[in-house]
């Protein structure tokens, strides 16, 4: 198989859309350093691929701009994350700048009282509509993207499927035949990662297309709280798929006890075959594994038919608090990001796993194997859905923590999905949200 498939034509269709510290624990906020440049903290989770990507971002901009330094500090990700980003908002002692989730983790940070407003900035222009609806409340504009466009989906071995002899499936069935023949061939059909609980997501909410696929007006509905999971035969779908490959004996065995980079290094080592998973973890795999990287694809995640389609997620944001000391510098860091350059700066890090969301920006010619796997649903018409995040506000905090549950078969999918309907409600109450 080739290393990188050449796709330039196709990416760029879809494209519409210095001195740095890194402090790894111990956060701060910015100032001024003692020879007069200002310094801006910023605040990235503890990805490789994000680390890099701000790294390479605060590179290019400090050494056109030598009269501010940015120092890159780092947090947890998942729930603990989320509540860090939120306690240090609420505390006044948020760094200069932070990356985080655009959809519906940003609106859960009461953006009109705590974020820097950039709506009326003049670099905004150049951001897609698409991903500004992402980052966005009736009163404001909160971020710059940073990063690409994610799917939702399946991560595959390309080696293990040429040496069985196995397609790409395009129902649930199929997938569920696939992982029959590859546990019967020795090798993990389903790698999961529980230690890293937000990765245990990916079954209900890459399922998000098939549910819309049946029941268009879901979003809507569930913002309405006119459906929810528990009482829908097809929502509920994604709580059971979980269940489903617990209990057919398909996941490896250290399950419960694997991080991420576990699941990667299985998937790329060929131990495993299938990782649910955003396709984002594709540059950290094309990082540290790249003599494997071509043997890494990717698939949406297989409904019950007849269509099939991917759900999509938004790229990150670099946000600003309200109360930064340092607007003027923020925002021109903010400028620096929405330009072509900087998207050229994004790929040579760590690659390019999706669409940009900055105008005239054009991806490489040579994209890796399971990025090039993301455009077919792109290209055709009704390939994709946006996630269920960025349609609806309503996204309960325990969703990790219930999905490790039911993947692990302690709860299950009916159970998991009344839990989960009990978690959102507290959340839609909480954003005063009409009907809850």
């Amino acid at each position: 198989m080739n290393a990188f498939k050449k796709r330039s034509k196709l990416m760029a269709a879809l494209v519409t859309g210095a001195a740095i510290s890194l402090t790894i624990a111990g956060c701060s906020t910015g100032g001024a350093t003692t020879d007069g440049k200002v310094e801006l903290s910023l605040l990235v989770d503890n990805t490789d691929a994000n680390i890099a990507t701000v790294e390479a971002l605060a590179e290019a901009f400090t050494a056109q701009n030598p009269d501010i330094e940015i120092d890159v500090q780092t947090r947890p990700g998942g729930e603990e994350g989320d509540n860090l980003i939120k306690t240090r908002l609420a505390t006044g002692e948020m760094t200069d700048l932070f990356w985080y989730n655009s959809g519906s983790l940003m609106q859960a940070l009461n953006p009109d009282q705590t974020l820097l407003n950039i709506a009326d900035e003049p670099f905004m222009d150049a951001v897609t509509s698409t991903f500004i609806d992402g980052v966005s409340t009736p009163n404001g504009v909160y971020a710059v993207p940073a990063g690409t466009g994610m799917g939702g989906g399946i991560l595959y071995n390309e080696a293990i499927y040429a040496e069985l002899g196995l397609e790409v499936p395009v129902t649930w069935d199929e997938f569920m035949d696939n992982n029959e023949a590859i546990s019967n061939a020795g090798y993990d059909a389903v790698v999961q990662t529980y230690t890293d609980a937000w990765t245990s997501q990916l079954f209900v909410l890459g399922d998000f297309y098939n549910v819309l696929a049946e029941e268009p007006n879901w979003a809507d509905d569930y913002t309405a709280n006119k459906v929810n999971y528990a009482d829908d035969d097809v929502a509920i779908r994604g709580f059971e798929r979980l269940q489903e490959v617990y209990e057919a004996g398909y996941l490896n065995e250290d399950f419960a006890s694997s991080t991420l980079d576990d699941g990667l290094r299985m998937l790329a080592q060929g131990e495993g075959a299938h990782y649910p998973m955003l396709s984002f973890a594709v540059s950290t795999i094309v990082e540290l594994y790249p003599d494997q990287a071509d043997d890494i694809g990717f698939f949406a995640q297989p409904g019950d038919g007849p269509s099939n389609g991917l759900t999509t997620w938004l790229a990150n944001g670099i946000y600003a608090p309200a109360d930064t000391e340092h607007p003027d510098e923020v925002k021109s860091f903010m400028a620096f990001i929405a330009t072509v350059e900087a998207c050229d700066v994004q790929s040579d890090a760590v690659g390019a796993t999706g669409p940009y969301f900055i105008e005239g920006c054009v991806l490489p010619d040579d994209v890796p194997n399971a990025t090039a796997d993301l455009l077919p649903y792109f290209e055709t018409e009704g390939g994709t859905a946006a996630a269920l995040e960025f349609l609806s506000p309503v996204k309960g905090p325990s969703l990790p923590q219930i999905t490790v549950e039911v993947g692990s078969g302690i709860r299950s999918a009916a159970e998991g999905a009344s839990l989960y309907d009990q978690d959102v409600t507290k959340q839609a109450q909480q954003l005063g949200l009409e009907g809850w």
